[in-house]
């Protein structure tokens, strides 16, 4: 799993269509998903409350909050893609997100991605990604969805 470089908008309009690769498996720890918790201020037991989860939710453990996943996107897209010669980029939109199973704690997860579109904006690159968040050994993805990113090139 190599990143891909990217330095300019004719180089990301190259890869229209294409897919652009996955990026490594992280595992989602119940320390991160309590920082999480923590920052977002959503405590609900399922997250963030061990042993009831075991005894009572129906994936006996633990789960990942849906946002926490989708808030991995930065980290897991930079192993994908690296966008380089930027003066800004700017997350721009998500269209039709949707999360397809829980992950539970300690699962690990890695990003697919492919580039649908790319349109030149007077220099800027809008460029539309379809996004699939995998769970390794799970059958359904986590979530899936189109996130859209504006790229200021030098």
């Amino acid at each position: 799993m190599s990143t891909v470089i990217i330095n300019s908008l004719e180089e990301l309009e190259q890869y229209e269509g294409q897919d652009l690769g996955i990026s490594e498996y992280h595992t989602i720890t119940q320390e991160q998903i309590n920082q999480f918790a923590a920052a977002t201020l959503d405590f609900q037991w399922i997250h963030t409350d061990p042993e009831k989860a075991k005894a009572e939710s129906p994936f006996g453990a633990t789960i990942a909050h849906g946002y926490l996943t989708v808030a991995l996107l930065p980290y897991l897209w930079t192993q994908v893609a690296q966008i380089e010669n930027l003066k800004m980029q700017v997350n721009y939109e998500i269209e039709a997100l949707r999360f397809n199973q829980a992950v539970t704690v300690n699962s690990e997860v890695r990003l697919r991605a492919k580039v649908l579109t790319v349109k030149n904006l007077r220099g800027t690159a809008k460029a539309r990604i379809e996004v699939i968040m995998e769970v390794k050994d799970a059958k359904k993805p986590a979530f899936s969805g189109i996130i859209t990113f504006l790229y200021h090139f030098l």
